[in-house]
C-alpha cells in the first residue's frame, strides 16, 4: 500500500540568486540589489511545494559530498520532505546554479554547473517508487526517469506518472508514452507546431498522456483532457522573481490531482500557487499553503472566468 502521497525522482541543485537593476555587459561589474541561497531543481520544488500544501512526500535523486549537498539536505528536512534515498555521490559537486534576476521584469538567467553522474535505478531500491501514489519524474535525465517509470508501471495498477518536460529528443518520447500527465513548457510545445499550441497539444496526446497541460508564464497554462481543449488565464500579481514558477506549478497541480479536483480548477489553483510564489525572491520562498492560496483565490475570483 502506499505510504506517501507523492515519489519524485529528478534533480536538486543550490541556487544562488541575485537581483541586478540591470543586466550587466562583459568585463563590467554590478551590485546585487538582493541575494539568495536556497534549492532549486525541478522536482524537488515540486515536492516541497506538495509538502508545504499538506501532501506527503518523498524525493529521490543525488547529490555530492560536499557543503551544497548537505544543505539541501537540511532543506529538504526542514520542509518535511523524505529523502530516504537521496543518493550522496563522493567526491562529486551537487548541481549548483548562478541565478541573474532582472529587476523590471523577474525574469531570469541561469548558468549552472555539475559532475554527478546519472542517478541509476540500482542506486536504490526500486520497490520504494510504489510506495507512492503518484510518481513525478523530470527529464533531465530521460534514461533514469524512463527506468523510474517503466519499473513504477509494471508494479503498481492504476496509479499515476507525471512528467515536467522542457526539451524533446528520441529518449524523451519513450517516456512521454509511459505518462499519464505531462506538463510541459513553451519551448517544449513549440518542438511540435511553432506558434499553434493547439496543434501541439493534439500531437502530444496522441503518444499517450491523458492530460497534458502547457506553462505559459504570466499569460496561464493551456491543456488538454480528452477532447476537450481550455485556456487558464494567469494571475497578476507584483513579480519579484520567476525561479522555479513552473516546478511550483507543477507541485500544485499534482497536488490538485491527489484532492481529485476537476482539471480546470486545478489548472487555476495551480496558476494560482505559481502566481503566489512569484511575489518573493527564490523558487520556495513565496511558496504558499492551502489556506493562502485558497484565500488568495477568493479574493481575485471576480477577474477569473
Amino acid at each position: 500500500m502506499p505510504q506517501f502521497d507523492v515519489i519524485g525522482v529528478g534533480h536538486v541543485a543550490l541556487d544562488n540568486l541575485g537581483i541586478v537593476e540591470f543586466y550587466p555587459q562583459l568585463d563590467q561589474r554590478i551590485r546585487l540589489k538582493d541575494f539568495l541561497r536556497q534549492g532549486g531543481g525541478e522536482v524537488a520544488t515540486a515536492l516541497v511545494t506538495l509538502a508545504r500544501l499538506g501532501a506527503k512526500v518523498s524525493f529521490i535523486g543525488k547529490v555530492g559530498d560536499d557543503e551544497a549537498g548537505e544543505f539541501l539536505s537540511k532543506e529538504f528536512l526542514q520542509e518535511g520532505v523524505d529523502i530516504s534515498y537521496l543518493v550522496k555521490e563522493k567526491g562529486k559537486i551537487s548541481l549548483t546554479a548562478f541565478c541573474i534576476i532582472d529587476q523590471k521584469s523577474g525574469k531570469r538567467t541561469i548558468f549552472w554547473y555539475k559532475n554527478l553522474t546519472p542517478l541509476r535505478l540500482d542506486e536504490i531500491d526500486p520497490d520504494f517508487l510504489c510506495l507512492g501514489k503518484i510518481l513525478h519524474l523530470d527529464a533531465h535525465e530521460p534514461e533514469t526517469a524512463y527506468d523510474a517509470a517503466r519499473y513504477f508501471r509494471e508494479h503498481t495498477e492504476g496509479r499515476r506518472i507525471v512528467l515536467d518536460i522542457d526539451d524533446w529528443d528520441e529518449p524523451r518520447k519513450k517516456l512521454v508514452a509511459l505518462t499519464d500527465v505531462l506538463i510541459g513548457s513553451e519551448t517544449f510545445a513549440r518542438n511540435f507546431h511553432p506558434n499553434n499550441p493547439n496543434i501541439a497539444l493534439e500531437e502530444v496526446a496522441a503518444l499517450g498522456p491523458q492530460i497534458i497541460i502547457f506553462t505559459q508564464g504570466e499569460k496561464g497554462c493551456m491543456g488538454k483532457v480528452g477532447k476537450e481543449i481550455f485556456q487558464i488565464p494567469g494571475y497578476q500579481v507584483d513579480v519579484i522573481d520567476t525561479t522555479g514558477c513552473g516546478d511550483v506549478f507543477h507541485g500544485a497541480f499534482v497536488f490538485g490531482l491527489l484532492k481529485e479536483w476537476d482539471i480546470l480548477y486545478t489548472a487555476r489553483f495551480a496558476n494560482a500557487v505559481a502566481a503566489l510564489k512569484c511575489t518573493q525572491l527564490g523558487g520556495r520562498t513565496g511558496i504558499p499553503n492551502l489556506s493562502q492560496t485558497q484565500e488568495f483565490m477568493e479574493k481575485n475570483k471576480k477577474t477569473k472566468k
